[in-house]
């Protein structure tokens, strides 16, 4: 992906569902999710979820501000354009060491890139 890319959030929940459908990859303590809207756009949408099961709501923020603030870092870098990634923080998401995090989060996006 280039840096003049935009990269948007996903809000709305068929977004969710639609990429939960589509290819995941697992990598310690998060799991990427990534769909090909096959649109032509060159936007780049991302969405992040923890569900309760991490955790009470101040564990689940910082997961997610965790797993914004290595997307923000790494879709520049590993992101493809037309595409919608969720970021699914994991149990470990909030105690992961910081360069382990985004080893995860490299790892998944490069999984995930089409051959």
């Amino acid at each position: 992906m280039t840096d003049n890319s935009p990269i948007e959030r996903l809000k709305k929940r068929p977004d969710f569902l639609l990429a939960a459908a589509a290819a995941h990859a697992a990598r310690g303590a998060v799991v990427v999710q990534a769909r090909d809207r096959e649109d032509g756009a060159a936007l780049v949408r991302v969405g992040f979820t923890a569900t309760r099961r991490i955790g009470g709501a101040v564990v689940r923020n910082r997961a997610k501000r965790r797993l914004r603030e290595a997307a923000r870092v790494l879709l520049p870098l590993h992101g493809r354009p037309g595409h919608d990634y969720v970021f699914v923080a994991r149990a470990g998401t909030t105690m992961r060491p910081w360069a382990r995090l985004l080893d995860d989060v490299k790892s998944a996006l490069i999984r995930l890139a089409p051959t």
